[in-house]
């Protein structure tokens, strides 16, 4: 099965190289913002926007314009004026909010570029910047169709190179599981398996606090000074200590994630998840921090590629369904129940049924029946997320 799939590496330019890179990410960014600011300019005018097409043909005037825009890769320029397009398609489908103008400020600052690449050794060929050495934990298979690199606030830089590549799908099982995602336990499966909440930010949470309250002291004594921000070092260095454990938290999360998602989809051919709003409930602002700290929707989001890349199906459960008011013996509704109530006895066949592991043994129930009721209709397919 072709599939697109990006592998991630650390690179290691020299002095010129990164020189180049900054001048790169700063050309893209204004680009991006010349466009946008033309664009909303003609919709005040004329009610409408500007497409990519009408922005690509304006690029070649802006380049003799601004001289220094012909010093860095032309195609990352190209990305940029996409990047524009993307923002405003996914706005006007409401999927995102409208797009902002880009800043140096930043923590996290890339371009993309899809110019020819190629990979020798430890060294990857990049347009413009030539050969730079990069660790390379893996090998990259298949075609290079794109490449994005990125500057952290540490200073560090690196790629993600977008390859078209066969993946071996694995081995079927004949296996399903349901999902159900929670705080105390990051989730629980139908099976029985646990999967505990590590609570990355919380460990770190007195540490990160008490390396905050430093920056915003220097900062008032900056301001007092009367000096810019640049030029005071010790700020700076606070700022770097900050940041690095942010990035810390950062990895072990993604790490943490990566790991029971490769492995639930290994193990099973169809998954029966919900659909939880974690968007609504950040608005709790008494579980907000909790979670946002487990990342439900960046592991369903890595549940769908590997489901794709394998032959896997998703069942997403409406977050409607309500999963733990009902028996998951005899399908009893049972009422509403409140956050307080951790557990209730169905009173069809008196059993108690536990709030923390109810839910997913109705929600498999749901997903598996209606996974077998909608498998022999065409627009069902492997890798597809069912309703």
């Amino acid at each position: 099965m072709t599939n697109h799939k990006a592998y991630r590496f650390r690179i290691y330019p020299n002095r010129e190289q990164r020189i180049l890179i900054a001048k790169t990410i700063g050309s893209t960014r204004f680009v991006y913002n010349h466009f946008l600011a033309k664009w909303n300019d003609r919709y005040k005018e004329t009610g409408k926007g500007m497409s990519y097409n009408a922005c690509s043909a304006e690029l070649p005037q802006l380049k003799r314009d601004y001289e220094w825009l012909k010093e860095v890769d032309s195609t990352a320029l190209q990305q940029g004026l996409k990047h524009l397009a993307d923002g405003f398609n996914r706005f006007f489908k409401k999927h995102n909010k409208y797009p902002r103008f880009k800043s140096k400020k930043n923590d996290v600052q890339s371009f993309k570029t899809v110019g020819k690449m190629r990979i020798e050794g430890n060294r990857l060929f990049l347009p413009k910047l030539g050969y730079v050495k990069f660790a390379k934990s893996r090998h990259v298979e298949g075609r290079i169709l794109s490449a994005t690199i990125r500057r952290t606030p540490m200073g560090k830089h690196f790629i993600s190179v977008l390859a078209e590549t066969e993946i071996k799908p694995f081995d079927q099982t004949g296996s399903a599981v349901g999902i159900d995602l929670g705080i105390d336990h990051f989730a629980i499966l139908s099976d029985g398996q646990k999967i505990d909440n590590e609570r990355f930010t919380r460990k770190m949470e007195q540490k990160l606090k008490r390396e905050q309250r430093k920056p915003s002291r220097r900062y008032e004594q900056v301001k007092k000074d009367g000096k810019p921000l640049h030029e005071a070092k010790n700020y700076q260095k606070q700022k770097v200590k900050v940041t690095k454990i942010h990035e810390k938290i950062a990895n072990q999360r993604t790490d943490f994630l990566q790991k029971p998602s490769t492995t639930i989809i290994k193990n099973h051919d169809v998954v029966c998840i919900e659909d939880v709003n974690a968007k609504g409930m950040l608005k709790n602002k008494k579980l907000s921090k909790a979670i946002s700290d487990v990342s439900w929707s960046a592991f369903k989001d890595m549940l769908m590629y590997k489901a794709e890349w394998h032959d896997r199906t998703i069942i997403k459960i409406d977050r409607l369904f309500p999963s733990s008011q009902l028996c998951s013996s005899c399908g009893h509704h049972d009422g509403k129940k409140d956050l307080s109530v951790r557990s209730w006895t169905c009173p069809l066949v008196v059993r108690t049924m536990i709030v923390t592991s109810t839910p997913v043994e109705t929600s498999y129930k749901k997903g598996y029946v209606s996974f077998h009721k909608r498998k022999q209709k065409p627009s069902v397919r492997r890798g597809s997320l069912g309703q």
